[in-house]
């Protein structure tokens, strides 16, 4: 079950995910985390071809959607794990208000009220060949350099909210390093 929110992100209701992903979509909640390492190196991640939207474009470290009743965090941690294998820490939400809609090459819209997260990996990846193909690590000015010359490479929700969040993901790599 997803949450189904308003244009504001407000709960309306709630919905089977399978029936809240077609060509009409309703808007509904979900998040996406870029995860940094005590490095301060940023995670990017290539959508497994198996998924069923943007199959094998790159994105940030993990997306999702919260359960009915699931803080956030929580929802934020389970698909760390689930996707990715990995622990997690110092879990920040930096962008409370994004949302998009965007429809992919196979006509399947997505339509999502979408707070950005940053956190900290705690563990080694052991990533999940259904979700994700491919991990790369690379710093904030690498990946808005390559979403910038081939945004059609990466995930239409990573290309509308890297402008707001390349602040605040330099700032969190900064404090790793201070």
């Amino acid at each position: 079950m997803v949450v189904l929110v308003d244009e504001h992100g407000a709960p309306t209701g709630e919905a089977p995910k399978r029936t809240v992903h077609g060509r009409s979509t309703p808007r509904h909640l979900a998040f996406s985390c870029h995860l940094i390492d005590r490095r301060g190196r940023l995670l990017v991640t290539r959508r497994a071809l198996a998924k069923r939207t943007w199959p094998g474009v790159w994105t940030n470290a993990l997306c999702g959607h919260p359960i009915p009743g699931e803080s956030m965090e929580d929802a934020v941690r389970r698909r760390a794990w689930f996707e990715l294998g990995v622990e997690i820490a110092d879990i920040t939400c930096v962008l409370p208000d994004f949302g998009y809609t965007a429809r992919d090459a196979s006509g399947i819209q997505e339509n999502e009220h979408c707070p950005v997260f940053i956190a900290e990996v705690t563990s080694p990846l052991i990533p999940h060949p259904d979700e994700v193909s491919e991990v790369e690590w690379t710093t904030v000015d690498g990946l808005t350099a390559a979403a910038s010359a081939a945004p059609w490479a990466f995930s239409p929700w990573l290309v509308g909210h890297l402008p707001a969040l390349a602040p605040h993901l330099a700032e969190a790599v900064a404090r790793r390093h201070a």
